[in-house]
């Protein structure tokens, strides 16, 4: 689990980091940032769509262990696409200024002086915090229903992996609308994001209800409301990039991204007790309310 941590600290860190400095190094335009971030969205739901067809066949052909073993063979595979890139440091002219400890040090400083950091990092906590919960829940969540035939969990996944795509899609016009009708374009990330975590919260309200009253339609209702949420993953995914990358220092990207992990972390840890100690339909409503606190601070 420490491993774990580590890597996944890396994963929402160290990638992002790289392409938006290296974006600026090669002086691409700045509009290009929340392109290749709703593009990284779409292509990382196709990707997980993908793992969601082959896991259910690995489980159907090599049981509950199957999906692990490939998940082996992935995570080799991406060490060998990563080790032949170009590193990126930044700026090194200053060797004191890139020790590590500078870095956690500034990166501390700066999210806490600067409002638009800590709240960007405030935001990320809730909303991510509240989508790894949901994580935790649709599985359990399915199976009270108890559908006819069980629940094909892989092509459940995969159908939510398609909404993170469409999702992913619909950014750059949903931002282009906001801009032209209804904000300045220079705020328009901002009216996004708030919109889309509204979107987020008020489908996670609809099986906090559904769920109190059950009827033939509830599964029904209930998938929706996944995919809907998923579909808003797939949205926040590129307007939360674009505002880091707004707001973030290029230089201290790592180290800030890094201590956005610790709220979230935290926030994480108490949605997952959430799902071991209350009722399923409390926990809804604590996923919503978290999602309107983000729009709230947003």
């Amino acid at each position: 689990r420490v491993l774990g941590g580590i890597s996944t600290n890396l994963l929402f860190s160290a990638f992002e980091s790289w392409m938006t400095t290296e974006h600026r190094k090669n002086g691409f335009p700045e509009e290009w940032l929340s392109r290749t971030y709703a593009e990284a969205s779409i292509g990382n739901g196709v990707t997980a769509i993908l793992a969601g067809i082959i896991s259910q066949i690995l489980e159907d052909s090599f049981g509950h262990i199957g999906p692990f073993q490939g998940a082996i063979a992935l995570t080799i595979l991406a060490l060998l696409m990563v080790l032949p890139w170009n590193e990126n440091y930044g700026d090194s002219n200053n060797n004191d200024e890139n020790s590590l400890s500078e870095q956690f040090s500034q990166g501390w400083k700066t999210t806490l002086s600067n409002s638009h950091v800590w709240k960007i990092g405030l935001t990320q906590a809730l909303s991510e915090g509240a989508m790894y919960t949901f994580v935790f829940m649709w599985v359990p969540t399915l199976l009270t229903l108890d559908p006819p035939g069980g629940v094909p969990t892989g092509c459940v996944f995969s159908a939510m992996m398609m909404s993170i795509t469409i999702g992913g899609m619909l950014y750059p016009p949903l931002q282009g609308f906001f801009s032209r009708y209804i904000i300045s374009d220079r705020l328009a990330p901002e009216a996004c994001a708030s919109f889309v975590y509204l979107l987020a919260a008020a489908s996670m309200a609809v099986p906090a209800v559904s769920l109190s009253h059950t009827s033939s339609d509830t599964l029904n209702v209930t998938i929706i409301s996944f995919l809907i949420v998923e579909g808003c993953v797939g949205l926040f995914m590129p307007v939360a990039g674009t505002l880091r990358s707004k707001y973030v220092p290029d230089a201290l990207q790592g180290a800030i991204l890094n201590i956005f992990r610790l709220p979230l972390n935290a926030v994480v840890v108490a949605g997952t007790y959430a799902t071991d100690v209350f009722e399923l339909t409390l926990v809804f409503k604590l996923v919503s309310l978290s999602f309107f606190a983000a729009a709230c601070f947003q």
